[in-house]
């Protein structure tokens, strides 16, 4: 009974989530899209045997409504890449027209000199 409860599927904010763990179903089936073997995802998560036997079994008994969730949470995710990436981009606009401080000349010098090393070498 114990090892049962231990193993289910609950809903938090984050969503479907394995009972006991912060780990959501949507994490398991990102490494099951990328085909990793269940075993590499068992341990990445730290998940017992009858863990993620119960998150297999729940996705595959709930597929239509965990897809359609997984969905939902794919496109979350991009919304918000998509607007650190935009924020990061205006922010790093601004970055080259700050002036360098005074008395970091040496530092820059060799900053540049190491890219330049950098950028000669081709793997």
């Amino acid at each position: 009974m114990a090892s049962s409860e231990q193993a289910a599927i609950i809903r938090t904010e984050r969503g479907l989530t394995i009972a006991g763990t912060r780990t959501s179903l949507y994490d398991v089936m990102d490494f099951l899209n990328a085909h990793y073997p269940l075993k590499l995802i068992r341990d990445k998560f730290n998940l017992t045997d009858a863990q993620i036997n119960e998150a297999l079994s729940y996705i595959e008994t709930n597929c239509a409504q965990v897809e359609a969730e997984y969905q939902e949470v794919l496109k979350t995710r991009e919304e918000i890449r998509q607007y650190w990436d935009d924020r990061n981009r205006q922010h790093l606009a601004h970055v080259p027209t700050n002036p360098r401080k005074l008395g970091q000349e040496a530092l820059w010098a060799k900053l540049e000199e190491q890219k330049a090393e950098r950028a000669s070498i081709k793997i």
